[in-house]
């Protein structure tokens, strides 16, 4: 896909990956509508700037009438918490699979005919390599990116007819604000060498859909889905090796 004219759509853009994934599209050429649920947080010049909760109906509804000329779709937006499911908070549990499942089928669900068309194009959801090894402490988030994989795999099948690219970008650690909260609240240890700068992950998501890929992997995603073939484990993240991923 050529992404210089192309028209993207990003959620989730106020800050992180999804602030990275908006303007690295400005940069190469295309025509970006940059989404959040606090638009008034979006510092975006050159983006077309709308509200959108992929948790809401109306809100999703009102994004596909008003952004019709989209191309590329990339789910960026999702709630990182959820805590564990033994004793965690049930409203949290749910906001994960709310967020990260049913707000990116959404999405899909009222993308895929702009997309087609407009000729097919792409989406890219962003997942997690907890999708494929969980941890202690997030287990609730892990199902839910686990559940998203299923649902990028079983749309990548749906939308094959129309022409549309469904991929998707699995990293391990990113070095954003939101993960240093966690680890200093949890009294983590971050293995730097293992961390994704944000803007180098995204340049390479982009270019994984300029080249027609279905899966975006980091390392640590590598080794994580490698040991699907063997019996269940659980990410360390006080590991500074293969194990410390999120």
């Amino acid at each position: 896909m050529n992404l210089d004219g192309a028209t993207a759509l990003v959620t989730g853009t106020n800050r992180g990956l999804g602030h990275h994934f908006a303007a690295e599209l400005l940069k190469r050429g295309a025509k970006v509508y940059a989404t959040a649920r606090r638009p008034e947080l979006v510092d975006l010049p050159g983006a077309e700037v709308l509200r959108l909760d992929i948790t809401d109906p109306a809100s999703v509804s009102a994004a596909a009438t008003t952004a019709t000329d989209v191309d590329l779709l990339i789910n960026n937006a999702a709630f990182t918490g959820g805590g564990n499911f033994i004793g965690g908070d049930l409203d949290s549990i749910r906001a994960a699979m709310d967020s990260n499942y049913y707000g990116t089928l959404a999405m899909i669900r009222a993308f895929a005919p702009v997309l087609a068309r407009n000729g097919g194009g792409a989406i890219l959801n962003v997942l997690s390599a907890v999708a494929w090894m969980t941890f202690d402490g997030n287990t609730a988030y892990a199902a839910a990116k686990s559940a998203q994989w299923g649902l990028t795999n079983g749309v990548r099948v749906e939308l094959a007819g129309q022409n549309t690219l469904v991929s998707a970008l699995v990293p391990g650690l990113i070095d954003t604000e939101t993960l240093r909260a966690y680890a200093s609240g949890s009294g983590v240890v971050l293995p730097e060498h293992r961390l994704n700068d944000p803007a180098d992950l995204v340049r390479r998501a982009l270019d994984g859909i300029a080249a027609g890929e279905i899966e975006i992997l980091d390392e640590s995603a590598v080794e994580a889905k490698a040991r699907l073939a063997g019996p269940p484990t659980q990410f360390d993240l006080t590991a500074a090796g293969a194990k410390a991923d999120l």
